[in-house]
C-alpha cells in the first residue's frame, strides 16, 4: 500500500515546456505523412519509420497540448480514427529496433518491422538483428510472423488465415463487447481470433446441448479445455473421473 499511496501527490509534476516551433513542425510532418499515405504507395515503409519517430516525440513533448487536447490518446484518435494500434506499432519499431534494422524497412516492410521490434524488445542490447533481418527479407510475411512467434514462445504456431466479412455499423458495438468480454474471461494475452472462436464454440455447445450433434458438442468442449490453465485442466479431468465412477 505504501507504493500505491506514493503515486498520489498534491503537487503533480509540471508538463514539459513546449518548443512551439518544433512542435508545429512535428505535428505538420505527421499530417503530411498520413495524407501522403493515401496518395502514394512507393517508399511507404521508410516514411513510416519517420512517422513512428515523430509520434514518439509528440508523446514525450506533449505536443498534443497545442491542439487543446486532453491526452496523447485523444491525439491518436484524431489521426488514426480506424485503429490506434498501427500508431503504437510504429512507435514500438522506432523505440526498439536498432538504426541498422530500421534502414531495412524499405525492403522488408513495416509489418515485418513490427515483428522484429518484438524480438528487439525482449533481447534489448543483445538483439542480434542481422540474421533476423535476413529472414525477414527471404520469408513471406505470414511465415516470418510464425517464425518470430516460435522464437518468442518456444511453440510452433499453426498456420492462420485472414477471413473477411462485412458487418453493419450498428452491429459493431455488440461484436466488440462480446470479444472484450471473452478476452476478460480467457486472458488479455489471447488474440481476438481466439476470443471469437470461444464465442462461436459457446454458441455451438448451447445449440447442440439437447438433441443436437454430439460430435460438434464434443469439439466445442475440447476447444474450451485447450484454453484452461494446467491446474484447471487437471481439476476438470478429476471432476470427470468422479462423475464417471
Amino acid at each position: 500500500m505504501v507504493c500505491l499511496t506514493n503515486l498520489f501527490t498534491r503537487y503533480p509534476p509540471m508538463p514539459p515546456k513546449i518548443n512551439r516551433k518544433r512542435a508545429l513542425f512535428v505535428l505538420t510532418k505527421i499530417d503530411e505523412i498520413l495524407a501522403w499515405e493515401q496518395r502514394k504507395e512507393a517508399e511507404r515503409d521508410t516514411r513510416f519509420v519517420d512517422l513512428g519517430r515523430y509520434l514518439c516525440e509528440v508523446r514525450a513533448g506533449q505536443y498534443w497540448r497545442l491542439e487543446n487536447l486532453k491526452s496523447f490518446d485523444e491525439f491518436l484518435a484524431r489521426r488514426f480514427p480506424e485503429s490506434r494500434r498501427k500508431a503504437y506499432y510504429l512507435m514500438s519499431i522506432h523505440e526498439h529496433l536498432p538504426p541498422q534494422a530500421r534502414k531495412e524497412l524499405k525492403e522488408i516492410g513495416w509489418t515485418k518491422g513490427r515483428e522484429l521490434a518484438k524480438l528487439a524488445r525482449r533481447d534489448g542490447q543483445h538483439f542480434d538483428c542481422a540474421p533476423w533481418v535476413h529472414k525477414a527479407r527471404e520469408m513471406p510475411r505470414e511465415e516470418f510472423r510464425r517464425e518470430v512467434e516460435k522464437e518468442l514462445t518456444g511453440r510452433e504456431e499453426e498456420p492462420s488465415e485472414l477471413i473477411y466479412f462485412k458487418v453493419y455499423k450498428s452491429q459493431i458495438p455488440v461484436i466488440e463487447q462480446a470479444i472484450e468480454t471473452a478476452a476478460l474471461m480467457l486472458g488479455t494475452d489471447k488474440s481476438r481470433g481466439y476470443c471469437l472462436e470461444m464465442i462461436c464454440a459457446d454458441f455451438l455447445a448451447g445449440a447442440h446441448l439437447d438433441n443436437g450433434n454430439p460430435e460438434i458438442l464434443l469439439n466445442s468442449i475440447s476447444r474450451y479445455y485447450k484454453f484452461l490453465p494446467g491446474e484447471q485442466q487437471q481439476t476438470f479431468l478429476e471432476n470427470l473421473r468422479e462423475k464417471a465412477s
